[in-house]
């Protein structure tokens, strides 16, 4: 009898934007429970504890963006905007206009010490607080991040492998060495505030791809 969960293709609220007829729309809200997320690439069996997260009745999905596996729960905020554009920018340098948008923001309700790392994570110091992926697909782009605000780190450990690549920073670090969340480093704004904060990056973000 198999251990693996079952995979389902990647359906929470936020991807039917993509779908949508609009050539720019977004998405802020927060899990309506806890899942497991796996990147396009990522092979189940070496992503995720099978046995625990089948165990447990984890939602588990995969999307069609790359990266590596995540878990996403009601103590996070997921974001996500997709922009029709016919010059799309390298994926690089959108993610880093990304994240020093969404930098900006976070340092306006005192969030301090926090820096872009890897291709698309931000973290507190040297501990990931945001983890980001996108995709293209007729001259539309898709991209989706989550903020980690309260979640214990040790939900990750339980449920996710070490992942098969990793950015130069984490140093091989497990999960629980490596992620933070707001709260743990100090941090508690409200949720409203970091929606606005969060909407805030990505109408400034729509701006850049208009005015070019």
């Amino acid at each position: 009898m198999s251990i693996q969960p079952v995979l389902y293709s990647y359906n929470l609220p936020d991807y039917t934007i993509f779908e949508s007829s609009k050539d720019f729309d977004y998405y802020i809200g927060e899990p309506d429970d806890t899942y497991i997320v796996l990147g396009r690439s990522n092979d189940i069996e070496k992503a995720i504890n099978c046995e625990q997260v089948k165990q447990d009745g984890i939602i588990t999905l995969k999307r069609p963006s790359g990266g590596e596996s995540v878990i996403l729960s009601p103590r996070m905020l997921i974001f996500s905007f997709k922009q029709k554009s016919d010059s799309i920018q390298n994926p690089t340098k959108l993610f880093k206009l990304i994240n020093t948008k969404i930098i900006e923001n976070l340092s306006k309700l005192g969030i301090d010490k926090l820096y872009s790392k890897g291709i698309s994570d931000l973290s507190i110091g040297e501990k990931k607080i945001m983890g980001s992926s996108m995709f293209s697909k007729n001259k539309t782009i898709f991209y989706h991040g989550v903020l980690n605000i309260s979640e214990d780190v040790e939900i990750i450990e339980k449920y996710l492998k070490h992942p098969s690549k990793e950015p130069d920073y984490r140093k091989r670090r497990p999960h629980r060495e490596f992620v933070t969340s707001l709260q743990k480093e100090g941090y508690n704004p409200t949720k409203a505030e970091l929606t606005q904060a969060i909407e805030n990056s990505i109408l400034e973000i729509r701006e850049e791809f208009i005015n070019g």
